[in-house]
């Protein structure tokens, strides 16, 4: 069964960095497009950026370029979103998803993503 689990949300005070990490099983990373994903109550859940197979990086929101980036482990089957510089309007649930149907390729259009970890809470917080 194919499943993702997030790890590394936690409170960090702005201009922090935190490190959230997307355990895969069921499945390997690097056949597969994997992208983070956040949201808070009330609003639409935003797409930050997506690793495709190949390892060719897709940024979606301008806000946190820069400051985000995505990488991966083979090794460890994990794909990891590095946040720094954090702000308290990067507070919000973080997600990741696989894309299984598009060759390794990565969607803009949340739709594409067949599966979800269950999310992580980031609190950017004095």
């Amino acid at each position: 069964q194919l499943q993702l689990v997030e790890s590394g949300g936690g409170l960090v005070q702005p201009g922090g960095s935190l490190r959230l990490a997307c355990a895969a099983s069921g499945f390997t990373v690097d056949n597969t497009a994997i992208g983070w994903f956040r949201q808070v109550p009330g609003k639409e859940r935003e797409g930050l950026s997506c690793i495709r197979r190949s390892g060719v990086l897709s940024e979606y929101l301008d806000s946190v370029k820069g400051r985000f980036t995505v990488s991966r482990d083979s090794a460890k089957n994990t794909v990891f979103l590095q946040m720094n510089s954090l702000k308290p309007e990067d507070t919000a649930v973080y997600y990741c998803a696989a894309v299984t149907r598009l060759f390794g390729f990565c969607a803009r259009n949340q739709s594409y993503y067949d599966y979800w970890g269950q999310g992580t809470q980031v609190t950017v917080s004095s």
